[in-house]
């Protein structure tokens, strides 16, 4: 409950009052608006390293605006480390990171939030928060990450990820392998491409949650410590005017946000959060629903993975506001920004798109938006794929299955055996109840582009990819195989067809014989459960439900 303003003798907030004055807070202080930086400030993920140092600035604006401010911290998991060490645990913690603020804010009674975030899993946990309490929230990411200056090229860490499978096919020498390793992170921010991270923090931006430039900017950049203190600011304002969250991110801002991220080539992952986020605010979103609206744009943007461009690249052709310029006619320009005034006069300032970088609608990269809903008899609830980051002779493939029951078996296959070009590589069981966890694939996928097969060889699953993916990579497959899905049924050797212009993929076998199949099905391999990983396998809903957990 809010805290009694305006009467600090109040008997039944003498408790809190004196336990607050115990952390230094003044008589004055605890007569202003309350609010909570949320930080998930860590220094073992470098798209966060930053955050402690703009927590601070956030508490000048909040302070020079007549607030508050009180700081509490949430984990901060970073997708690429867990890669191959404790994937299982990163999407469940997107939700144990909402319900964690979830907790901390109902507790102490704040009144407005800033979260500071960058990564995959943070900021969508962190939306999901700001969904279920409904308080005036505003969000500011690290930056970008200064992409490496390697033999003439802009790497980011998409390319170390590829090189794996360079490596693997000896087309790169160890010693090149290990100096780019270890100078791929040019510095601390969020990694330099159109992953999930820069994905969502885009996101933020085109909702108006974030400020302009926030996700794109580099993280050393001295804009970024007048961002915390607009921010600080900001939020004592809308605190004041008790904006909720509700408010702020309505119905025509998430859909807006949806068109932007299908028109700059964003994350599978965004679909995996934007549905649990929809759901949460009570907006009921299907696949279809989420496929129709980002169908509505053209792709106007694609960055690395898919083009040699980075997010450097992006900021300084005009970032997120010049691609809502560009798609003004297709957008609700009424709708409210957090940082002050309308869409419409934001847009008023923004440059016009033009170059390579940024094209205008008239000569787009896709037509119908970046992604694909996939449905057919292997995935009746739907499966999705980034169709910008398919080569055009593989958006109609068929080829013969080859099985692996876990991300281990095809990291083991691609290191030690010969891959079939017109393969269709099929991991299953890694769902979310199967994984458990619903692990990320992208290792596996850039290994595959790294070795030139990405133009021959589709991989398909009831796991997730990366937005830093490219080739013929369809995930979110559902019902996934561990609860009996048509995934479970593949034989080696069926022929397999994905078809992204009819929307279709298909298991090329008759519905007699999956029926079949579907009275015996196999045995479950043995994925451990351990910890909160049992209680995440019982309670988690489908990834076409956006794998929600606790909610």
């Amino acid at each position: 409950m809010p805290i009694h303003r305006g009467n600090p003798d109040h008997m039944t907030e003498a408790y809190y009052r004196g336990l607050m004055h115990g952390c230094g807070y003044r008589r004055t202080d605890l007569d202003k608006p309350q609010v909570a930086i949320v930080n998930s400030w860590t220094d073992v993920n470098p798209g966060h390293l930053p955050l402690r140092e703009l927590a601070k600035h956030v508490r000048e604006g909040i302070w020079a605006a007549g607030g508050c401010p009180s700081e509490f911290n949430v984990p901060a998991p970073c997708d690429g480390m867990a890669q191959g060490k404790g994937q299982h645990y990163i999407l469940p913690q997107r939700d144990l990171i909402a319900a964690s603020i979830e907790a901390m804010v109902k507790a102490h009674g704040f009144e407005g939030l800033v979260m500071l975030a960058s990564c995959d899993k943070i900021i969508p946990g962190m939306l999901m928060a700001a969904a279920i309490l409904n308080l005036p929230t505003l969000f500011l990411t690290a930056g970008a990450m200064l992409p490496f200056d390697g033999a003439g090229e802009h790497m980011v860490t998409s390319d170390l990820k590829e090189a794996i499978g360079r490596r693997r096919n000896n087309t790169m020498g160890r010693d090149a392998f290990m100096d780019l390793q270890e100078q791929i992170c040019a510095t601390p921010g969020t990694c330099s491409m159109m992953g999930t991270a820069n994905t969502m923090g885009c996101f933020l931006e085109a909702t108006g949650l974030a400020p302009f430039g926030s996700a794109t900017m580099l993280a050393f950049d001295a804009g970024k410590i007048r961002q915390s203190r607009d921010v600080g600011e900001c939020i004592v304002g809308l605190a004041a005017q008790k904006r909720s969250f509700g408010q702020l991110l309505t119905i025509n801002n998430l859909q807006n946000g949806i068109r932007y991220v299908s028109a700059t080539g964003g994350s599978t992952n965004a679909i995996l959060h934007l549905m649990a986020l929809a759901n949460l605010l009570q907006m009921n979103m299907t696949l279809d629903e989420f496929d129709k609206i980002q169908a509505s744009v053209p792709v106007i943007a694609t960055f690395k993975p898919s083009s040699p461009y980075n997010l450097r690249d992006f900021h300084a052709a005009g970032g997120v506001p010049c691609v809502l310029n560009a798609l003004e006619k297709m957008l609700a320009l009424d709708v409210r920004q957090g940082m002050g005034g309308t869409l419409e006069e934001v847009l008023k300032q923004c440059q016009s798109p033009g170059g390579s970088i940024i094209t205008p609608i008239t000569d787009p990269f896709e037509k119908e938006g970046c992604f694909t809903i996939l449905h057919g008899n292997l995935a009746p609830l739907g499966a999705v794929v980034k169709k910008s980051g398919v080569d055009p002779e593989m958006r109609v493939h068929k080829g013969p299955a080859v099985i692996f029951d876990s991300e281990e078996d095809v990291r083991r296959f691609l290191l030690k055996k010969e891959v079939q070009p017109g393969s269709v590589l099929v991991v299953r069981y890694e769902g979310p109840k199967g994984g458990p966890g619903m692990r990320e694939l992208s290792i596996p996928a850039a290994m595959l582009a790294g070795m030139g097969l990405h133009t021959s060889v589709a991989m398909i699953t009831d796991g997730r990819f990366s937005g830093a993916t490219r080739g013929p990579c369809v995930g979110h497959i559902s019902p996934e195989a561990w609860e009996g899905g048509p995934l479970a049924l593949v034989e080696e050797g069926d022929t397999i067809e994905i078809n992204l212009p009819d929307k279709q993929i298909r298991l090329m076998v008759s519905d007699e014989e999956m029926a079949k199949r579907g009275k015996k099905l196999p045995q479950r391999p043995d994925h451990p459960a351990p910890g909160l990983l049992n209680a995440y396998r019982d309670q988690v809903k489908g990834a076409e439900q956006g794998a929600l957990w606790l909610y």
